[in-house]
Protein backbone atom coordinates (compact mmCIF):
# COMPACT_ATOMS: atom_id res chain seq x y z
CA UNK A 1 0.00 0.00 0.00
CA UNK A 2 0.97 3.71 -0.88
CA UNK A 3 0.36 5.13 2.85
CA UNK A 4 2.73 2.17 4.22
CA UNK A 5 5.72 4.55 4.32
CA UNK A 6 8.64 5.29 6.62
CA UNK A 7 7.40 8.75 7.96
CA UNK A 8 10.01 11.51 8.74
CA UNK A 9 8.27 13.33 11.91
CA UNK A 10 5.04 12.65 14.02
CA UNK A 11 2.11 14.40 15.45
CA UNK A 12 1.69 14.23 19.11
CA UNK A 13 -1.49 15.18 19.69
CA UNK A 14 -1.29 15.62 23.36
CA UNK A 15 -3.56 15.05 26.33
CA UNK A 16 -6.60 16.89 24.96
CA UNK A 17 -7.93 18.77 22.06
CA UNK A 18 -9.75 20.86 23.85
CA UNK A 19 -8.15 24.93 24.85
CA UNK A 20 -9.58 25.00 28.17
CA UNK A 21 -8.38 21.41 29.19
CA UNK A 22 -5.21 21.99 27.40
CA UNK A 23 -4.76 25.08 29.52
CA UNK A 24 -5.85 22.90 32.71
CA UNK A 25 -3.44 19.70 31.97
CA UNK A 26 -0.48 22.52 31.26
CA UNK A 27 -0.89 23.86 34.41
CA UNK A 28 -0.93 20.78 36.90
CA UNK A 29 1.82 19.27 34.70
CA UNK A 30 4.26 22.24 35.31
CA UNK A 31 3.32 22.00 39.02
CA UNK A 32 4.09 17.80 39.18
CA UNK A 33 6.97 17.84 37.43
CA UNK A 34 8.48 20.92 39.11
CA UNK A 35 7.67 19.84 42.24
CA UNK A 36 8.92 16.04 41.87
CA UNK A 37 12.07 17.40 40.04
CA UNK A 38 12.48 19.69 43.12
CA UNK A 39 12.14 16.54 45.89
CA UNK A 40 14.42 14.33 44.29
CA UNK A 41 17.31 17.22 43.61
CA UNK A 42 17.10 18.31 47.01
CA UNK A 43 17.19 14.65 47.91
CA UNK A 44 20.41 14.39 46.13
CA UNK A 45 21.93 17.38 47.18
CA UNK A 46 21.56 16.78 51.04
CA UNK A 47 23.19 13.15 50.52
CA UNK A 48 25.62 14.59 48.83
CA UNK A 49 26.64 17.57 51.38
CA UNK A 50 26.27 15.25 54.43
CA UNK A 51 29.08 12.92 55.04
CA UNK A 52 26.64 11.03 57.05
CA UNK A 53 24.29 10.01 54.36
CA UNK A 54 27.51 8.13 52.53
CA UNK A 55 25.88 4.76 53.48
CA UNK A 56 24.37 2.11 51.00
CA UNK A 57 20.92 3.33 51.49
CA UNK A 58 21.36 6.75 50.58
CA UNK A 59 23.27 5.39 48.05
CA UNK A 60 19.88 3.68 46.61
CA UNK A 61 18.28 6.69 47.48
CA UNK A 62 20.12 9.11 45.55
CA UNK A 63 20.21 6.98 42.47
CA UNK A 64 16.65 6.09 41.85
CA UNK A 65 16.31 10.20 42.53
CA UNK A 66 18.25 10.40 39.61
CA UNK A 67 15.99 7.79 38.04
CA UNK A 68 12.81 9.75 38.76
CA UNK A 69 14.28 13.01 37.39
CA UNK A 70 15.57 11.70 34.14
CA UNK A 71 12.51 9.03 33.69
CA UNK A 72 10.16 12.47 33.85
CA UNK A 73 12.43 14.35 31.97
CA UNK A 74 12.29 12.76 28.82
CA UNK A 75 8.43 13.11 28.43
CA UNK A 76 7.24 16.42 30.65
CA UNK A 77 9.26 19.51 29.14
CA UNK A 78 8.41 18.31 25.63
CA UNK A 79 5.08 18.40 26.38
CA UNK A 80 5.45 21.28 28.19
CA UNK A 81 7.47 23.44 25.09
CA UNK A 82 4.84 22.21 22.73
CA UNK A 83 1.98 23.93 24.46
CA UNK A 84 3.44 26.85 25.26
CA UNK A 85 5.20 27.10 21.32
CA UNK A 86 2.13 25.64 19.58
CA UNK A 87 4.47 22.90 18.45
CA UNK A 88 3.11 19.51 18.08
CA UNK A 89 5.79 17.47 15.84
CA UNK A 90 8.73 15.55 16.62
CA UNK A 91 10.79 13.92 14.24
CA UNK A 92 11.22 10.14 13.79
CA UNK A 93 14.57 9.90 15.18
CA UNK A 94 13.59 11.92 18.00
CA UNK A 95 10.71 9.91 18.58
CA UNK A 96 12.50 6.69 19.04
CA UNK A 97 14.97 8.56 20.84
CA UNK A 98 12.44 9.79 23.32
CA UNK A 99 10.95 6.18 23.45
CA UNK A 100 14.29 4.50 24.35
CA UNK A 101 15.01 7.02 26.99
CA UNK A 102 11.36 6.26 28.37
CA UNK A 103 11.77 2.74 28.45
CA UNK A 104 15.20 2.25 29.83
CA UNK A 105 14.48 4.77 32.70
CA UNK A 106 11.74 3.35 33.58
CA UNK A 107 12.46 -0.06 33.80
CA UNK A 108 15.24 0.69 35.64
CA UNK A 109 13.07 2.72 38.28
CA UNK A 110 11.12 -0.73 38.50
CA UNK A 111 14.23 -2.69 39.32
CA UNK A 112 15.70 -0.44 41.56
CA UNK A 113 12.57 -0.15 43.48
CA UNK A 114 13.03 -3.59 44.26
CA UNK A 115 16.68 -3.40 45.27
CA UNK A 116 15.63 -1.03 47.52
CA UNK A 117 12.98 -2.90 49.54
CA UNK A 118 15.50 -5.88 49.46
CA UNK A 119 18.11 -3.17 50.92
CA UNK A 120 14.93 -2.04 53.51
CA UNK A 121 14.70 -5.80 54.54
CA UNK A 122 17.91 -6.14 55.34
CA UNK A 123 18.39 -3.31 57.20
CA UNK A 124 15.16 -3.78 59.17
CA UNK A 125 15.21 -7.41 59.83
CA UNK A 126 18.63 -8.88 59.88
CA UNK A 127 20.64 -4.82 61.04
CA UNK A 128 23.94 -6.80 62.77
CA UNK A 129 24.64 -8.19 59.20
CA UNK A 130 23.51 -5.12 56.78
CA UNK A 131 26.84 -3.20 57.06
CA UNK A 132 28.40 -6.88 55.98
CA UNK A 133 25.81 -8.01 53.07
CA UNK A 134 25.45 -4.64 51.66
CA UNK A 135 29.24 -4.12 49.92
CA UNK A 136 30.38 -1.74 47.91
CA UNK A 137 30.22 -4.06 45.45
CA UNK A 138 27.28 -5.47 46.46
CA UNK A 139 25.58 -2.36 46.05
CA UNK A 140 27.07 -0.89 42.83
CA UNK A 141 26.04 -4.57 41.12
CA UNK A 142 22.36 -3.80 42.71
CA UNK A 143 22.58 -0.49 41.03
CA UNK A 144 24.39 -1.89 37.49
CA UNK A 145 21.89 -4.56 36.78
CA UNK A 146 18.97 -2.35 36.49
CA UNK A 147 21.02 0.42 34.54
CA UNK A 148 21.96 -2.61 31.94
CA UNK A 149 18.98 -4.54 31.74
CA UNK A 150 17.21 -1.37 30.98
CA UNK A 151 19.24 -0.40 28.36
CA UNK A 152 19.71 -3.63 26.71
CA UNK A 153 15.41 -3.99 27.07
CA UNK A 154 14.64 -0.48 25.27
CA UNK A 155 17.52 -0.74 22.35
CA UNK A 156 15.45 -4.20 21.70
CA UNK A 157 12.32 -2.23 21.27
CA UNK A 158 13.99 0.47 19.28
CA UNK A 159 15.69 -0.99 16.50
CA UNK A 160 12.00 -3.20 16.34
CA UNK A 161 10.29 -0.39 16.16
CA UNK A 162 12.96 1.44 13.67
CA UNK A 163 11.67 -0.87 10.86
CA UNK A 164 8.26 -0.28 10.96
CA UNK A 165 6.03 1.48 8.69
CA UNK A 166 3.34 3.87 9.70
CA UNK A 167 0.19 4.33 8.14
CA UNK A 168 -0.57 7.71 9.97
CA UNK A 169 1.80 9.87 11.56
CA UNK A 170 -0.56 11.29 14.55
CA UNK A 171 -0.05 9.43 17.88
CA UNK A 172 -3.13 9.86 20.65
CA UNK A 173 -0.73 10.91 23.53
CA UNK A 174 1.79 13.47 24.74
CA UNK A 175 4.56 11.72 23.79
CA UNK A 176 6.12 8.74 22.07
CA UNK A 177 4.61 5.75 23.92
CA UNK A 178 5.55 2.30 22.25
CA UNK A 179 2.30 1.10 22.57
CA UNK A 180 0.97 4.25 20.53
CA UNK A 181 3.21 3.94 18.34
CA UNK A 182 2.70 -0.02 17.91
CA UNK A 183 -0.94 0.74 17.20
CA UNK A 184 -0.39 3.37 14.10
CA UNK A 185 1.79 0.81 12.44
CA UNK A 186 0.90 -1.14 8.89
CA UNK A 187 3.42 -3.49 9.59
CA UNK A 188 3.52 -7.00 11.19
CA UNK A 189 4.03 -6.38 15.21
CA UNK A 190 3.43 -9.55 16.40
CA UNK A 191 6.94 -9.84 17.47
CA UNK A 192 6.83 -6.04 18.67
CA UNK A 193 3.11 -6.80 20.86
CA UNK A 194 5.51 -10.25 22.18
CA UNK A 195 8.46 -8.68 23.37
CA UNK A 196 6.88 -6.04 25.07
CA UNK A 197 5.24 -8.97 27.37
CA UNK A 198 8.41 -11.19 26.94
CA UNK A 199 10.66 -8.43 28.36
CA UNK A 200 8.58 -6.25 30.12
CA UNK A 201 6.48 -8.75 32.30
CA UNK A 202 9.30 -10.19 34.00
CA UNK A 203 10.59 -6.76 34.63
CA UNK A 204 7.39 -5.21 36.25
CA UNK A 205 6.07 -8.77 37.99
CA UNK A 206 9.49 -9.62 39.43
CA UNK A 207 10.45 -6.39 40.77
CA UNK A 208 6.73 -5.96 42.38
CA UNK A 209 7.03 -9.68 43.61
CA UNK A 210 9.90 -9.09 45.36
CA UNK A 211 8.80 -5.82 47.08
CA UNK A 212 6.11 -7.82 48.09
CA UNK A 213 8.61 -10.35 49.26
CA UNK A 214 10.77 -7.92 51.50
CA UNK A 215 7.83 -6.20 52.97
CA UNK A 216 6.01 -9.33 54.43
CA UNK A 217 9.02 -10.19 56.87
CA UNK A 218 9.12 -6.59 57.57
CA UNK A 219 5.68 -6.18 58.59
CA UNK A 220 6.26 -9.33 61.07
CA UNK A 221 9.28 -7.58 62.44
CA UNK A 222 7.48 -4.42 62.76
CA UNK A 223 4.51 -6.47 64.46
CA UNK A 224 7.10 -7.39 67.32
CA UNK A 225 7.54 -3.62 67.97
CA UNK A 226 5.80 -3.86 71.96
CA UNK A 227 5.35 0.15 71.42
CA UNK A 228 1.87 0.51 70.02
CA UNK A 229 2.32 4.10 69.59
CA UNK A 230 5.50 3.03 67.46
CA UNK A 231 4.26 -0.34 65.90
CA UNK A 232 0.67 2.06 64.55
CA UNK A 233 3.48 4.35 62.75
CA UNK A 234 5.43 1.97 61.36
CA UNK A 235 2.44 0.40 59.93
CA UNK A 236 1.14 3.98 58.76
CA UNK A 237 4.12 4.57 56.94
CA UNK A 238 4.91 1.40 55.66
CA UNK A 239 1.19 1.27 54.00
CA UNK A 240 1.53 5.14 52.78
CA UNK A 241 5.42 3.50 50.92
CA UNK A 242 3.03 0.10 49.39
CA UNK A 243 0.19 2.55 48.53
CA UNK A 244 2.47 4.62 46.37
CA UNK A 245 4.05 1.48 45.26
CA UNK A 246 0.82 -0.09 44.16
CA UNK A 247 -0.07 2.57 41.84
CA UNK A 248 2.98 2.70 40.31
CA UNK A 249 3.25 -0.72 39.45
CA UNK A 250 -0.63 -1.38 39.05
CA UNK A 251 -0.82 1.51 36.68
CA UNK A 252 2.14 -0.05 34.50
CA UNK A 253 0.09 -3.31 34.29
CA UNK A 254 -2.86 -1.75 33.47
CA UNK A 255 -1.18 0.32 30.46
CA UNK A 256 1.14 -2.73 29.36
CA UNK A 257 -0.01 -6.16 30.07
CA UNK A 258 -3.55 -5.97 29.58
CA UNK A 259 -5.44 -7.34 26.63
CA UNK A 260 -5.31 -4.75 23.84
CA UNK A 261 -9.53 -4.73 23.48
CA UNK A 262 -9.60 -3.55 27.15
CA UNK A 263 -7.58 -0.11 26.19
CA UNK A 264 -8.96 3.18 25.91
CA UNK A 265 -6.61 6.04 24.56
CA UNK A 266 -8.12 8.41 27.74
CA UNK A 267 -7.64 5.74 29.93
CA UNK A 268 -3.70 4.95 28.80
CA UNK A 269 -3.05 8.24 29.32
CA UNK A 270 -4.59 9.06 32.68
CA UNK A 271 -2.66 5.75 33.60
CA UNK A 272 0.59 7.12 31.80
CA UNK A 273 0.40 10.68 33.69
CA UNK A 274 -0.13 8.49 37.19
CA UNK A 275 3.28 6.85 36.99
CA UNK A 276 5.02 9.06 35.30
CA UNK A 277 4.57 12.35 37.31
CA UNK A 278 1.96 11.37 40.22
CA UNK A 279 3.72 8.94 42.22
CA UNK A 280 7.01 10.78 41.57
CA UNK A 281 5.55 14.02 43.71
CA UNK A 282 3.40 11.49 46.37
CA UNK A 283 6.59 9.94 47.38
CA UNK A 284 8.23 13.45 48.58
CA UNK A 285 4.67 14.04 50.71
CA UNK A 286 5.00 11.41 53.30
CA UNK A 287 6.52 12.08 56.68
CA UNK A 288 9.96 11.06 56.92
CA UNK A 289 11.86 9.08 59.84
CA UNK A 290 13.84 11.98 61.58
CA UNK A 291 17.46 11.97 60.76
CA UNK A 292 19.65 12.40 64.25
CA UNK A 293 23.38 11.94 64.47
CA UNK A 294 23.31 8.83 66.19
CA UNK A 295 20.88 6.44 68.55
CA UNK A 296 21.07 5.93 71.85
CA UNK A 297 21.20 2.40 73.27
CA UNK A 298 17.78 1.78 74.33
CA UNK A 299 16.44 3.22 70.74
CA UNK A 300 18.27 0.36 68.82
CA UNK A 301 16.55 -1.25 65.88
CA UNK A 302 16.91 -4.47 67.49
CA UNK A 303 14.19 -3.24 70.42
CA UNK A 304 12.35 -0.97 67.93
CA UNK A 305 12.91 -1.92 64.08
CA UNK A 306 12.47 1.14 61.75
CA UNK A 307 10.21 0.98 58.89
CA UNK A 308 10.49 3.45 55.76
CA UNK A 309 8.05 6.07 55.60
CA UNK A 310 8.45 6.37 51.65
CA UNK A 311 10.04 5.58 49.17
CA UNK A 312 12.20 8.40 50.10
CA UNK A 313 12.62 7.96 53.59
CA UNK A 314 15.89 8.68 55.16
CA UNK A 315 16.99 6.10 57.37
CA UNK A 316 19.34 6.95 60.43
CA UNK A 317 22.24 5.27 59.48
CA UNK A 318 23.85 4.67 63.03
CA UNK A 319 21.05 2.53 64.02
CA UNK A 320 22.03 -0.52 62.02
Amino acid sequence: MDNQTQVSEFILLGLSQQPLQRQVFFSLSCILYLSGCLGNLLTILAIILDPHLHSPMYFFLSNLSLLDICFTSTTIPKMLVNHLCGLTTISFSACLAQMYFFITFGAADSMLLSAMAYDHYLAICSPLHYMTIMSVFRCTLLVMIPWISANLISMVHTILMSHLSFCTNRIPHFFCDINALIKLSCSDTQVNEMLVLVLGGPVVLISFVCIMASYTPIAVTVWKVPSVQGRWKAFSTCGSHLCVVCLFYGTIIGVYFNPASTHTTQRDMAATVMYTMVTTMLIHLWPEEPRSEGCPPETSSQQEPLCPASLKTLFRPNCF
